[in-house]
């Protein structure tokens, strides 16, 4: 009984049909919580109410069928996205000072991120971006060390000319981000070019490195990774009718020939 019900579990789960249910009722729940920042009429308010319940209901029992479906609690907790839904939705339902609805909705903003786990495309965008993260750290690394060495030449050069932008390096810092982001930087430039003609070889060469080489390296980090991750899906999707047969299906297969074989003799004899 057990089993039935577990393979009946495992069949809804990976139907299409609800998770396309699943994930239509994750994009209304983000509505109905966006929908409470706007002052509306009591009777609106009493049904996103009840929608409110209704939708952790059901994420309630989504999160039932996908834990009946799995092999065991081990095999449940073994995927970080169960553990995110199991998080979110029973943080949903513990009462705290009488704003049980208020943390509901406001953990349930975070059930938009299990449109990732559901959607192929987008998990493997986050795959790609987390695999990304070491080499990028390498890059930010650098990226701070080239900043900090503008920022205290900034700082030196600059900060009798303006202290609110140049009056020391964590300060020249944010200027100098600021600059990369390329906000309003010509401004910075001109009132340093009025005193020093030649600044402007500082604000070239770090705009140069900061937002061309660094920014193309990150760039280029995350498209190889992306890369190889779609060739990875690419393996995993292909077909299995292409794929070596093993020994117990060869020895299946015998099997099969066998027997019919023995049945067409019966039937002549």
């Amino acid at each position: 009984m057990l089993s039935q019900l577990q393979e009946l579990f495992q069949r809804i789960d990976k139907s299409k049909i609800f998770q396309s249910f699943v994930i239509a009722v994750i994009v209304v729940s983000a509505l109905t919580v966006g929908a409470h920042t706007y002052s509306l009429h009591p009777t609106v308010e009493f049904a996103l109410h009840w929608m409110d319940v209704g939708i952790t209901v059901f994420f309630l029992i989504e999160l039932i069928i996908r834990y009946v479906a799995s092999k065991g609690i081990k095999d449940f907790f073994s995927k970080g996205w169960n553990i995110f839904d199991f998080i979110i939705v029973v943080g949903s339902l513990y009462p705290a000072a009488g704003s049980t609805i208020f943390i509901a909705r406001l953990l349930r903003i975070f059930r938009v991120l299990r449109l990732v786990s559901m959607i192929p495309e987008l998990r493997l965008l986050v795959n790609s971006l987390l695999k990304a993260i070491p080499q990028m750290g390498y890059i930010a690394l650098l990226m701070f060390v080239i900043f900090y060495i503008y920022a205290a030449t900034g700082s030196m050069l600059f900060a009798d000319i303006n202290q609110v932008l140049w009056g020391d390096v964590s300060i020249s810092m944010l200027t100098l981000f600021r600059i990369a982001t390329f906000e309003d930087w010509t401004d910075v430039m001109y009132e340093t070019m009025a005193v020093y003609k030649l600044s402007w070889i500082y604000y070239l060469t770090f705009i140069f490195l900061t937002a061309f080489v660094f920014l193309n390296m990150m760039v280029g980090a995350i498209l190889e990774v992306m890369s190889e991750e779609h060739r990875n899906a690419r393996e995993e999707q292909a077909d299995v009718d292409s794929l070596p047969a093993t020994q117990g299906q060869v020895n299946e297969l015998k099997a099969q020939v066998a027997e019919l074989t023995q049945l067409i003799k019966n039937q002549r004899s």
